[in-house]
């Protein structure tokens, strides 16, 4: 299959810039809602650029007034997995719809999981699934004019494709609970406030050109060092402390490189850019 920069996408476009992938959410004139498409796309794109290794940080942005509606209505109403079969058990179609929602969870499970720093721009709003995709970013930026807002609560049902289990990882438990239990939106201001997101820039482009600016400057710096801080980063989010420091010695015992060290530090001395090789692909299949 091509990759991810030469396939033309429904609703997203794709490009690399130097050692940094920009993924454009491009349906502004549907608020950039998340289609059927948007689901089986993102995933692709994602894991084709991590897996083959082919970017050191992704920025994803979008286009028009709002980052994103969520989830698109049309999705709802039925077909496809979704749909349950009403001459079956419930009980047999509930678990069929369980193996769906960590289908949904896997499409944005895929950006925390990726070896690279993934950076989010967000502006207007950002709405419903586009609260558990950003949450899933590992840094996130917001204009001015950005809100946030737990939708779900809002047409009757509870959010469930990521946005408990990150946000009350990110955030204090308090406004997790004040949002998800009233449906407010909360702007990019207090936002920034209590932690969500890391920086407000006053529009935009310049929202985005900050999470640009930023990926390029992680791009510079040795790709195994960025990964394994990725990966203790998880690490210590979802294991105790005691545990997280055994793991940062199980994984310097294997990954430690004396040589990326020396070449940093030689690139210093010299007044150059270190040069540094890339992550392998992974490998699938014999």
């Amino acid at each position: 299959m091509a990759d991810a920069f030469s396939q033309t996408w429904t609703c997203f476009d794709v490009t690399l810039d130097g050692h940094v992938a920009h993924i454009q959410l491009k349906r502004p004139e549907a608020m950039n809602s998340m289609i059927r498409e948007f689901w089986n796309e993102l995933p692709v794109i994602v894991k084709d650029i991590d897996h083959n290794a082919r970017a050191r940080a992704i920025v994803i942005s979008s286009t028009g007034k709002h980052f994103s509606a969520g989830m698109d209505l049309a999705v709802f109403g039925g077909g496809g997995s979704t749909s349950a079969n009403q001459n079956q058990d419930r009980h047999i179609n509930a678990e069929q719809q369980r193996h769906h929602i960590l289908w949904l969870q896997d499409c944005f499970g895929c950006l925390d999981e990726a070896r690279i720093p993934v950076i989010v721009a967000i502006q207007g709003g950002c709405i419903g699934g586009a609260v558990d995709m950003t949450s899933a970013c590992d840094i996130r930026y917001a204009s001015a004019d950005a809100f946030f807002c737990i939708q779900e609560i809002n047409i009757g049902m509870t959010a469930d494709v990521g946005t408990f289990p990150r946000l009350c990882k990110l955030i204090p438990e308090g406004w997790v609970r004040e949002m998800a239990y009233t449906g407010r939106r909360m702007p990019a201001a207090k936002a920034k406030e209590i932690g969500w997101v890391n920086e407000v820039l006053p529009t935009h482009e310049e929202c985005v050109a900050h999470a640009l600016a930023t990926a390029h400057e992680i791009a510079s710096k040795a790709p195994l060092a960025v990964t394994g801080s990725k990966v203790m980063i998880n690490y210590a989010r979802d294991h105790t402390i005691k545990d997280g420091l055994d793991y940062i010695a199980v994984w310097q015992t294997g990954m430690f490189s004396g040589p990326h060290m020396g070449e940093a530090f030689a690139a210093k001395s010299e007044k150059r850019e270190p040069v540094w090789q890339g992550l392998q692909p992974l490998k699938h299949g014999m």
